[in-house]
């Protein structure tokens, strides 16, 4: 592949024609030649890497790294954080260790043969539990799998873990991306996660150590903070959970979005795909939301369907939108009977009829004005007139 020794020490810059199909190992090393020059532009001439050569998120990474006046080539200690800190991360990080738990044991059988293994972290990125393979009599697996080992950025520079948490979204990290040379072994995939009211709680990182690298773990890693969300989601006190997914998509899976209520209609929990799913959902610090300022339907239609032999529906939002609702009813004896303050008058009706029903009620509280009653409710005047139907009401169009 390449034209002789000088090209290969270069990182393979000899130009390949149409009909050439680079090896996997031809491939990664080219790969490690570009984060080699990133490394040197960023770090050394503080210019700008090629496109292509790192993600955006990494070199982000490296700049907060030299702000903080850490040196690529000084050695990393791993320390852990004090017996007081350590005492407040478990006690603060109980409910996620257990919750966790059993997802970080299904998830460390998967990559048993991999030489990775999982490492769950809190938000300051201090470690609260492992999983998985951990060869304990190689140093460098033990210093980072000590519950209460600090593996912040701030400590020890770029890694799937301080990007997780920094950025916010999932990432893959291989070898030279770490800003530090002397983590250079290491491999690393992480996701942050998210709590009930969508704060960030922690991450979750797979790590190997002079392991092959293995990118599609970072939707591995993905999908296993997903069943963590969930888990925690459904950890919170509630009546009933509803599955959401937009039509002609299955119910049931962990693409689902998740919604907890209790038994008024008041919102406990959601998951992230909820969140991006429905608007206006609380957002960590602000107050609590009733299901019916998301949903156009009433809360009580969501508790007797769970009653019917089907209890999917089809619900809109205020948006216009319309999803998928599977309400399940948590445990019957965990739920008050509180069929008297429920009311009965959605019993039976089609949704078309509950929905133009909410409509005529904004209408009617707007005093007729069809334009603030449109406002109010997320949706166009048009589209009032068309499910209420104009000849059938004299509301003005001012």
């Amino acid at each position: 592949m390449y034209e002789n020794d000088a090209d290969r020490e270069n990182g393979g810059t000899h130009t390949m024609t149409h009909t050439q199909t680079p090896s996997p190992m031809a491939s990664s090393s080219l790969r490690l030649a570009g984060i080699e020059r990133a490394r040197r532009a960023v770090m050394q001439d503080h210019t700008a890497p090629s496109a292509g050569w790192i993600e955006p998120w990494i070199e982000r990474s490296w700049q907060r790294c030299m702000n903080l006046g850490l040196q690529a080539h000084q050695p990393v200690a791993f320390d852990l954080v004090s017996a007081q800190q350590m005492r407040h991360t478990q006690d603060a990080n109980q409910r996620l260790v257990q919750t966790a738990k059993p997802i970080l044991e299904k998830l460390g059988r998967a990559i048993v043969n991999t030489r990775y293994f999982a490492i769950l972290t809190n938000t300051e990125g201090v470690v609260v539990d492992v999983s998985g393979a951990i060869d304990h009599s190689d140093r460098r697996a033990s210093l980072i799998t000590r519950i209460g080992a600090d593996l912040s950025e701030r400590s020890v520079g770029t890694t799937a873990i301080g990007a997780a948490l920094t950025e916010l979204q999932p990432v893959w990290l291989h070898r030279g991306e770490h800003f530090f040379a002397s983590t250079s072994m290491y491999s690393c995939a992480g996701a942050p996660l998210f709590g009930p009211d969508g704060a960030c709680v922690g991450m979750l990182d797979l790590t190997g150590i002079d392991a092959v690298e293995r990118p599609e773990l970072k939707h591995l890693v993905t999908q296993s903070a997903c069943k963590i969300e969930n888990a925690l989601v459904l950890a919170q006190a509630h009546s009933l959970m509803v599955r959401l997914n937009w039509p002609g998509n299955a119910l049931g899976s962990e693409a689902d979005g998740i919604v907890c209520l209790d038994a008024d209609g008041w919102i406990t929990g959601a998951n992230q795909i909820a969140r991006q799913m429905v608007p206006n959902l609380a957002m960590p610090g602000r107050q609590k939301v009733h299901v019916s300022d998301v949903f156009g339907v009433p809360y009580q239609m969501l508790f007797d369907a769970v009653r019917r032999p089907d209890a999917t529906l089809e619900i809109p939002l205020w948006t216009g939108l319309r999803l998928q609702a599977l309400p399940i009813e948590r445990s019957r004896e965990d739920i008050p009977l509180r069929a008297e303050r429920r009311s009965q008058a959605s019993d039976g009706l089609p949704l078309k009829d509950i929905e133009t029903a909410l409509i005529r009620k904004a209408v009617d509280q707007a005093r007729g004005n069809v334009a603030q009653a449109a406002r109010a409710l997320g949706i166009s005047r048009a589209t009032v007139y068309r499910k209420l139907g104009s000849h059938n009401h004299s509301a003005s169009k001012d």
